[in-house]
């Protein structure tokens, strides 16, 4: 027992807007609905959980989780409400629970999707938690992703203990975890390559519950011995949907859902020993920092990620990796080091040798390289006009590149950095035209992104709304953001 008090739970307790005697009624009655009836907490119980730092015994823990996770809306697992029996108490670790022990990541995987899908089948979809800093990430995860680390292998040859899942309303299911096969890894890992394939064409929306179920489901798998190659396979498999999840989260809005995801993905990868894999996932989150103003959090966690993912790294992964670098840099307005660190890029990006890149590089084609320059000249530009013309050479380039391989989401993305970086060369009569393209595919996504970018270049019309064109696609687009959307314009 520790005397200290739980923090954590005391910050989220107070969210709720419970009494200390409400909370202990619904655990008795969630409890005694799941036939514990042996139950019997009161209010100086709970008092004790926050002021003391007292550890309730199985399962009140997840039914803890179990009635947060319902009253905030959002995923608040077990770790979250500070009531793991476990706790990290080394110096410098910070106080976001990363890294957990090694063993630890399927029981973490299992639980945080579990949370998420029970909020998806109540259709609450919350994003009310405060993200990590970038420096607290990368803080806590320096020495566990850039030291040398194996599968200790007692706990490869003795097997995991099975994870108990809260996932339901009236019960916590307890997964009953077997061995596979390689045939269902190989199924698994082709079903990897059509939920990437759909996200990349159509967005995260619709697709984002079949991809946190599939990875709850191999978190399960995870908790069964396996012969060291498969396991190794089914972690990739868990670091790929873990990073879909996040990206597919981002995507819909659900930002510190996703960045949980990122960093599941973090240490799934490096589980399997696949360090250019980690390094990618951390790249993620950095994208999500730079896409939600938080430029200087993403340079932190892109250091990580160059270091991180080792000597092994392709020179395509890295110049991936450069790319989000320069639009952070572009992002506070420093044209020299974006222009250097783009340069970079490019010159890795054409070294590649042609190397078979894993299943998660091979969607950064040249393409995706020009439509990211778009991108980041386009940043630029709003702190230096001179980088307009860039972003719009590399926002054509692209857009003739993609032709027609599906990437609905990637065109309008480059569409609208074509249009943004016209408004900003005064060019209103061509912007128009690239705005209107963008228009007419945002309807048939399910990404919150694109509504994102489409107000970023909203804003830059402003200047010209006294002609009556740019009048006309200013109401046009009013009209098109969905009404929950509303506040972008």
């Amino acid at each position: 027992m520790s005397r200290e008090p739980n923090t954590r739970l005391a910050d989220l307790f107070a969210l709720t807007g419970w009494s200390k005697g409400e909370l202990a009624r619904m655990v008795n009655r969630r409890g005694a609905a799941l036939g514990q009836q042996q139950l019997s907490t009161d209010t100086s119980r709970v008092r004790r959980w926050i002021e003391q730092g007292e550890i309730p015994r199985d399962p009140v823990p997840r039914v803890l989780a179990a009635l947060f996770t319902e009253r905030l809306g959002r995923v608040v697992t077990i770790e979250d409400l500070g009531l793991e029996r476990h706790r990290r108490s080394r110096a410098g670790t910070s106080d976001t629970g990363m890294p957990w022990k090694p063993e630890q990541t399927a029981a973490v995987l299992t639980e945080f999707t579990g949370m998420d899908l029970m909020l998806n089948r109540r259709g609450l979809m919350g994003a009310g938690a405060a993200l990590a800093a970038g420096s607290s990430i990368a803080d806590s995860l320096h020495d566990w992703l850039t030291g040398e680390y194996d599968a200790p292998e007692a706990l490869r040859q003795a097997g995991r203990p099975r994870s108990v899942i809260p996932v339901g309303e009236s019960s916590l299911d307890l997964y009953e975890a077997g061995p596979v096969g390689t045939d269902e890894v190989e199924a698994l890992e082709d079903s990897v390559d059509i939920f990437r394939a759909w996200d990349a064409s159509r967005g995260g929306g619709l697709q984002r519950k079949a991809v946190v179920g599939q990875l709850n489901e191999v978190g399960g798998m995870l908790t069964y011995r396996h012969p060291k190659d498969l396991e190794r396979r089914l972690w990739i498999v868990a670091a790929n949907l873990a990073v879909l999840a996040g990206w597919m989260s981002h995507d819909v809005g659900l930002e510190p859902t996703a960045q949980k995801y990122f960093v599941i993905a973090v240490h799934a990868a490096r589980e399997a020993g696949d360090k250019p894999r980690a390094g990618e996932a951390l790249s993620r989150a950095a994208r999500q920092m730079v896409h939600l103003g938080r430029a200087d959090d993403a340079l932190d966690l892109m250091q990580l990620a160059k270091i991180g993912s080792g000597e092994q790294t392709l020179p395509r992964t890295r110049a991936m990796l450069q790319t989000i670098e320069a639009w952070a840099h572009a992002s506070l307005g420093r044209s020299q080091a974006t222009r250097r660190v783009l340069g970079e890029a490019e010159e890795l990006f054409v070294a590649d040798k042609g190397e078979p890149a894993p299943s998660w590089m091979q969607l950064f084609t040249e393409a995706e390289l020009h439509g990211m320059e778009a991108l980041v000249y386009r940043t630029l530009a709003e702190h230096d006009p001179k980088a307009a013309p860039l972003a719009q050479r590399h926002a054509k380039l692209a857009l003739d590149l993609r032709s027609k391989n599906g990437r609905e989401r990637s065109t309008i993305f480059d569409r609208l950095s074509l249009a943004s970086a016209c408004w900003i060369a005064g060019q209103p009569d061509e912007a128009q035209v690239q705005a209107k393209m963008a228009l007419a595919l945002i309807r048939d996504t399910s990404s919150h992104r694109t509504w994102d970018r489409l107000r970023e270049m909203y804003r830059l019309t402003q200047q010209y709304k006294g002609l009556p064109e740019v009048a006309d696609l200013r109401e046009q687009i009013r009209q098109a953001v969905p009404q929950q959307r509303r506040q972008i314009v």
